[in-house]
């Protein structure tokens, strides 16, 4: 079968990538691997203008969508961080840009995407309820849709994450990278995978929201009433197909992991490397915590793909 993502069309990303958001901070934090009872590579994707990843793979599309003559405007769906991605990437190419979010979503996101030039429409009660009226919209007006995971271009440009963890001396023996809608899981997997096919790569989500991983353990398409979560990053609860078929065979292992974690795991990175990161950013630690099995003894990396907390989450989960 051949591969959507390829290795050879992440490592082209990198030059379509504002370079803003490439090479971001890698390092082995100490005190978290003293901490944790293994050593813990972080990579840090908080250190942006948008406080996370997605730049990565709104940039690739985004490129993409003007080498082919498209000039706009662009629609999508967004819990929050993939809507400032994608208004960041439309902004500097001068494309206009909707994004539909839920009624409900992380008021810090929202006014981050309305100040990067986005019109914001919310609508529904999750993020997945958004996506519908987005994709309903865009087919009643003809309006481009961007599709976080089921456009190519978001995990190619997730996947030059991977690229760069390729370069840690020793590289990890796993990697514990958080898992949504699969852009980012797929992505690094690929570049991973290809160069160096013994590094594990273990997809984490919350149990609260457990689609993709039941999904992918079963083999079947799994979908789920709701997906009452803090990690509202990774609140999944109707699973891209084409991401699933992707993560097939590039996937070694899925855990699931407690709300109460991710906040100890919040707490934990800040008391400890000094960062702000939202749930869906410390998943990865989160697993080391609930299933401390799974690594130890071994050199594990992983992913703080965001940092976008109101002031109120702050106070609340990181008691400050």
């Amino acid at each position: 079968m051949t591969k959507r993502i390829t290795v050879d069309r992440i490592a082209a990303a990198r030059s379509q990538i504002d370079p803003v958001f490439l090479n971001s901070p890698q390092y082995n934090c100490e005190p978290l691997s003293e901490a944790l009872g293994c050593t813990v590579t972080i990579k840090c994707e908080t250190q942006n203008p948008i406080r996370s990843f997605k730049g990565r793979g709104a940039e690739t599309f985004m490129a993409a969508r003007l080498a082919a003559g498209d000039t706009g405007p662009i629609v999508c769906a967004s819990a929050g961080n993939f809507g400032q991605a994608i208004a960041y990437a439309g902004r500097r190419r001068g494309i206009p840009i909707i994004v539909y979010a839920a009624e409900a979503a992380n008021p810090l996101k929202i006014a981050r995407m309305r100040a990067l030039g986005a019109e914001v429409r919310l609508h529904g009660a999750d993020f997945d309820a958004a996506k519908e009226e987005a994709a309903r919209w865009a087919a009643e007006t003809g309006t481009l849709m961007a599709v976080d995971s089921l456009d190519v271009e978001t995990a190619e440009g997730a996947g030059t994450i991977g690229l760069e963890l390729l370069e840690a001396d020793p590289r990890p023996d796993t990697v514990l990278i958080p898992l949504g809608n699969g852009a980012m899981i797929n992505g690094i997997a690929t570049a991973i995978k290809a160069h160096a096919p013994d590094i594990r790569i273990v997809a984490v989500q919350a149990a609260a929201a457990p689609a993709m991983v039941e999904s992918w353990r079963s083999g079947t398409l799994v979908t789920t009433d709701s997906a009452d979560t803090i990690a509202d990053g990774i609140g999944v609860r109707l699973p891209v197909p084409e991401a699933l078929d992707d993560m097939a065979d590039l996937i070694d292992d899925a855990v699931l992991v407690a709300e109460a974690t991710m906040i100890d795991a919040m707490r934990l990175v800040h008391e400890h490397a000094g960062l702000v990161v939202e749930p869906s950013g410390v998943v990865g630690l989160s697993a080391i915590m609930d299933h401390p099995d799974l690594v130890r003894g071994q050199h594990v990396a992983t992913v703080l793909c965001g940092g976008n907390l109101t002031p109120e989450q702050i106070r609340t989960w990181l008691a400050l």
